[in-house]
């Protein structure tokens, strides 16, 4: 035990601890290992959105964000820890961008009573506001992604998918295995055949599962990949001339860094998309002049526009915005996360709102509710143009079927309750 609360201290120190701020938002990043070039862009993104609200408007509301970083190396236990040694700095609300330490984490925000946004990640049950109090995924989860995915493939094949076959590529985890429950369902629903190709962690090697996907010729193939997984699961389509339009990965399958290392071999590929990219939004004008231009960026200042970089970005807008409807039902600034619990349940991003933020059309408008903590969970379709080095959009948002995914929704956090003895609220 005396070791254990030793490291706890040790790590303390190294995560930049502040005083306690105004309003202390940790960053539970990962800039080393193997799932660095993910965490890295998005982490950049994150922390630059605060420091333009610091730099530009004071803060939010007058109070100063303080974002204390601290390393993950995306390791459950390393971001548990990092949790443990932050939570008493007057966190206000954690975004671990980890599905393994938000799994971790649920519990034990629901004890300390700080609210917890897993955007596009995490538990998808945590979607029922009536279970989960403390937890927000809004606008979209894995299962609305599954969805969204076999809702595009309906598209492009005439309504009908009966005979086909899926295959699955998937980092063999709890964020891997998140979809397969939709899918299966998906695929009980529509008659085609899902083919399940895990990929251990963390991914760098994967000839034995692309010699399956040769061999069992499917017509298409789905990626939940992260990290360095993505890039070789992207050269390895390549290398058997598996027909790059027809391999789709998540949102987290589709950034700059998992097709630029194969190079003209990664054109075509398409990936779901839960909101804009790229620099043509009036924000990024802000964000030059207030940071990067003023040597003010939390990293190289090369990720700026990136997909993950504008994610993270995107998840930094919704908690501001959390924040300020906080303190508009509470009168005061100096918030708390208890405060803050309410301010996400009963926040409405609207399009309007958008774009005086200075990102209009960039995400999908939504509004939470006691019982909804998911949000409308619809994605976009984009593809990589390699020639170009650009990702271009060739959908527009596509609605998951809910007659498939409330019932799952409502199983799975059911038997959450039940192992948890939670009551539901919002009657």
């Amino acid at each position: 035990m005396k070791t254990r609360l030793t490291a706890l201290a040790a790590l303390a120190l190294t995560c930049a601890t502040p005083a306690l701020a105004d309003l202390n938002i940790p960053n539970l990043s990962y800039r080393t290992g193997p799932f660095a070039a993910g965490g890295i862009p998005y982490a950049d993104g994150f922390n630059d959105y605060f420091t333009l609200l610091n730099e530009r408007d004071g803060g939010i509301g007058g109070e100063k964000v303080v974002v204390t970083e601290c390393e993950t190396a995306y390791n459950t236990e390393k971001g548990v820890e990092c949790y443990e040694a932050t939570k008493g700095n007057g966190a206000l609300v954690y975004n671990p961008l980890s599905t393994g330490i938000t799994y971790q984490l649920i519990p034990k925000v629901s004890v300390d009573k700080i609210p917890l946004y897993t955007p596009g990640y995490g538990r998808t049950s945590a979607a029922n506001g009536k279970i989960f109090e403390w937890v927000f995924n809004y606008p979209a989860n894995y299962w609305d992604g599954a969805s969204d995915i076999v809702g595009y493939l309906l598209g492009e094949n005439g309504g009908d998918l009966s005979g086909k076959k899926i295959a699955l590529v998937y980092h063999n985890s709890a964020y891997g295995k998140e979809p397969i429950p939709t899918l299966t369902a998906l695929a009980a629903k529509h008659g085609f055949t899902l083919i399940e190709v895990p990929v251990d962690s963390p991914g760098q090697e994967q000839k034995s599962q692309w010699l399956q996907i040769r061999r069992d010729k499917p017509d298409y193939v789905l990626m939940w990949g992260w990290g360095v997984m993505n890039a070789v699961a992207i050269q390895e389509a390549a290398n058997i001339n598996y027909p790059m339009e027809n391999f789709i990965g998540v949102w987290w399958s589709g950034s700059e860094n998992d097709v630029l290392p194969a190079g003209d071999a990664a054109n075509g590929y398409k990936s779901l998309a839960m909101h804009g990219s790229g620099m043509d939004y009036p924000v990024y004008a802000d964000l030059e002049k207030f940071v990067v231009g003023a040597g003010k960026a939390s990293g190289a200042g090369d990720q700026v526009g990136t997909v993950l970089y504008s994610r993270g970005m995107y998840a930094a807008m919704v908690i501001s915005e959390a924040i300020r409807k906080t303190q508009e039902m509470t009168g005061h600034a100096a918030i708390t996360a208890v405060e803050l619990r309410d301010g996400f349940e009963a926040l409405e991003i609207t399009e309007a709102r958008m774009a005086e933020l200075g990102l209009p059309n960039f995400g999908q408008p939504f509004a939470a509710s006691c019982t909804d903590h998911g949000g409308p969970g619809q994605a976009m379709i984009q593809q990589w143009d390699a020639s170009a080095k650009k990702w271009n959009l060739i959908t527009p948002f596509i609605a998951p079927d809910e007659e498939v995914i409330q019932p799952l929704v409502d199983a799975d956090s059911a038997a959450f309750a039940a192992e948890n003895n939670i009551a539901e609220r919002c009657n």
